[in-house]
């Protein structure tokens, strides 16, 4: 299993052609995801291992989704191919919707408004590296934002992360993979468990609220992801403390409609919605494009979105019928993608078994098509 993830994409690949021979042949489940992320951005998951865990899962379709990079894509394809699961690839990126009647909103970015998440899905193969060209300089300048931040943590903390040494190594940046704020915190994660033996009466120290879940977590002698948990915390609840603003890094979204209409991909606005629980447990209670959505959904059209994606089990029912209900009015493609980016995080999205989403898992079905025409 530990080869999944061995450096050299040749081992993985070979061992997920003797590992696929010991899973059970499945019959079509009806469970898709095309949304799940690998170590090319951050993950606990090589492309190869993503579409082993998915195919062990029951998932009929997998989808590779990274920020700021598509360097695993073709792994993933060739993996997919290796364990007869069909696949579909892009990538997810933030833009600036300066110029826009979102400016200045907070639109699905917990960090900052004025800036949004979207999604490039369904990439046709022959343009991944033009995709991968196109975000190149944008990750270049993310590395530089990286660096401030990680000097605004040492100055909030009583450890010492270093950019070079600690998060760099964490990621696949010299193969054209991104390089994430949680990979900052993921290092940041693993100092802070070595410094504090009592984790959980540091971060109350620090004025960071624990849960009880995540106090059971963080307090459990045999738990192997505790610096996987201990990153959600920080995620929630310390980002605030250290972010820095994105700018340069961050496409306007009209370069970025424009890139995904000259590749042949179809653009996605993500939607999020207010958050009041989080399920992922790694973002704090705050409101999003609710109060404002036929705005929103009038002005991507606009722009030329072709989709919206989002996340199932991660909104209320009167949420999601909003959502959909504004899709067919402005005759945008429903996507479902749920984020795989923490070993904890399931691959089956529950949701899909109500009928009332039938169309995410033909949409799935789709997307694949498209990619291959």
């Amino acid at each position: 299993m530990e080869r999944l993830n061995h450096s050299d994409v040749t081992v993985r690949l070979a061992a997920l052609e003797e590992l696929v021979k010991d899973l059970p042949k499945q019959e079509p489940s009806g469970n898709v995801n095309n949304h799940i992320h690998t170590f090319y951005s951050f993950s606990p998951y090589s492309p190869t291992k993503a579409v082993y865990m998915a195919k062990k899962a029951g998932l009929d379709t997998a989808g590779i989704m990274d920020h700021d990079s598509v360097s695993g894509c073709r792994e993933f394809i060739r993996a997919g191919e290796i364990a007869d699961l069909p696949t579909t690839v892009g990538c997810e990126c933030r833009v600036s919707f300066d110029g826009t009647r979102l400016a200045g909103k907070r639109i699905n970015n917990p960090d900052q408004c004025g800036v949004a998440y979207v999604t490039i899905h369904s990439i046709p193969h022959k343009n991944i590296e033009r995709v991968a060209a196109f975000f190149a300089p944008y990750n270049e300048k993310r590395n530089q934002r990286n660096r401030k931040m990680v000097d605004k943590i040492n100055t909030l903390t009583d450890v010492t992360i270093d950019f070079d040494t600690d998060v760099l190594p964490l990621s696949k940046h010299k193969e054209g993979g991104s390089v994430t704020e949680r990979h900052i915190l993921f290092a940041l994660a693993g100092k802070l468990l070595e410094a504090h033996p009592d984790i959980v009466a540091y971060l109350e120290s620090i004025n960071i609220p624990v849960s009880d879940k995540v106090r059971a977590m963080l307090t459990d002698p045999a738990n192997d992801v505790k610096q996987y948990d201990l990153l959600g915390v920080l995620k929630g609840h310390f980002v605030k403390d250290f972010y820095i603003d994105a700018t340069d890094e961050c496409p306007h979204v009209s370069e970025y409609i424009k890139l995904a209409d000259e590749v042949g991909g179809i653009s996605a606005y993500a939607y999020l919605g207010d958050v009041g629980d989080s399920v992922t447990g790694d973002k704090r209670a705050q409101k999003f494009e609710d109060d404002y959505l036929p705005l929103l959904f009038e002005e991507i059209s606009s722009l030329g979105f072709k989709a919206v994606t989002y996340m199932p089990t991660r909104n209320t029912m009167d949420q999601l019928m909003r959502v959909r209900d504004l899709c067919a009015q402005y005759n945008l493609m429903e996507i479902c993608g749920e984020d795989i980016n923490s070993p904890r995080q399931s691959f089956i999205c529950e949701a899909l078994k109500n009928p009332t989403f039938a169309n995410l898992v033909q949409a799935a079905w789709d997307l694949i098509k498209h990619e291959r025409m």
